[in-house]
C-alpha cells in the first residue's frame, strides 16, 4: 500500500513541475509565393501592400497572409495603383470555408487600363484565375458590386502567378 502511495506521490509531485510541462503542438508556418511575369517589354512590375512597395521584381514570398495590389508601372501609375490596371489579392490560410484567399482586376475609377493583366493560382487551386486583356474585358471589377470578378482559393499556402501583357 505505501509503495503505491510512494508511486502516486512520486507521480503528483512530477506531474506538477515544469518537467512534465505540455507538449505544444507547432502548426506548419503560412507562406504564400507571388510570381510576376512582364510580357510587355517595358514598365516596372509593382507589388504594394499597405502603402508600401514590396517588390519590383518577379519573385516575393510572404511568411503569412498578404493583403496587397499589383501593377505593371509605366510612369502612368500612383502608388495606389491609380491609372492603372490594378490586381487585388489577398492569399491567406481558410480558417473556416469561404474564408480563404480572394484575387480580381479592378478597373474601377480611378483605376483605368493600361495594360492587360491575368492571374492564376498555384500549389493548389491550379490554373483558376481570370484575364483582363483589353479595356472592354468583361472580367474585372467595374463597380463595387461586380463580385463575379472575384477568385477565391481555398487551399493552405497557395501561391499567386500574376501576368502582364
Amino acid at each position: 500500500m505505501f509503495a503505491f502511495l510512494n508511486i502516486f506521490l512520486a507521480f503528483a509531485l512530477f506531474a506538477s513541475s515544469g518537467f512534465a510541462a505540455p507538449v505544444k503542438i507547432r502548426r506548419a508556418s503560412e507562406s504564400h509565393a507571388i510570381h510576376m511575369v512582364n510580357n510587355c517589354g517595358s514598365g516596372t512590375m509593382t507589388l504594394v501592400q499597405n502603402g508600401n512597395v514590396v517588390s519590383t521584381g518577379p519573385s516575393y514570398t510572404a511568411s503569412g497572409e498578404i493583403t496587397a495590389i499589383a501593377y505593371l508601372n509605366r510612369n502612368e501609375c500612383l502608388l495606389n495603383g491609380e491609372h492603372c490596371t490594378t490586381l487585388e489579392l489577398t492569399l491567406k490560410n481558410p480558417t473556416t470555408p469561404g474564408a480563404g484567399s480572394s484575387t480580381d482586376v479592378t478597373l474601377i475609377s480611378p483605376h483605368a487600363f493600361n495594360v492587360g493583366v491575368g492571374f492564376s493560382y498555384f500549389n493548389g487551386c491550379d490554373g483558376q484565375g481570370q484575364t483582363c486583356g483589353t479595356a472592354s474585358c468583361t472580367s474585372a471589377f467595374r463597380n463595387p458590386t461586380d463580385y463575379f470578378a472575384q477568385t477565391q482559393c481555398e487551399t493552405n499556402n497557395v501561391g499567386l502567378k500574376i501576368t502582364f501583357c
